[in-house]
């Protein structure tokens, strides 16, 4: 039963990389626990993700400015429809992002 379900767990968990849409959190959750256990640093380099493991080093780039950051997934979401990652404050200021918009992902 666990093989099952652990092969369901990678087959339904789709390859990360390519263009997403992201978003960004800032300082009204700062302090609180993510779903790893840390407690949330809006000016940390960190992202939330529904599936992907905690810990998981993503290279995330703003294709408006060029810029890009590695950030470490620490929490579940977003729970936004059509909304893939959502970024700490500091990420989002890293590669100059300053609303939800698209931007382009591979794991580091």
């Amino acid at each position: 039963m666990r093989l099952i379900a652990f092969i369901l767990i990678i087959f339904s968990t789709p390859a990360f990389a390519g263009q997403t849409v992201a978003i960004w959190h800032g300082h009204e959750h700062a302090g609180k626990r993510t779903a790893s256990g840390e407690r949330f640093n809006p000016d940390g380099l960190t992202a939330a993700h529904r599936s992907l493991p905690f810990g998981t080093c993503l290279r995330v780039s703003n294709p408006k400015t060029g810029r890009s950051v590695s950030v470490r997934v620490n929490d579940r979401g977003p729970f936004t429809k059509g909304v893939s990652l959502d970024l700490s404050h500091g990420a989002a200021q890293a590669i100059g992002m300053r609303s939800t918009q698209s931007v382009s992902v591979d794991k580091c």
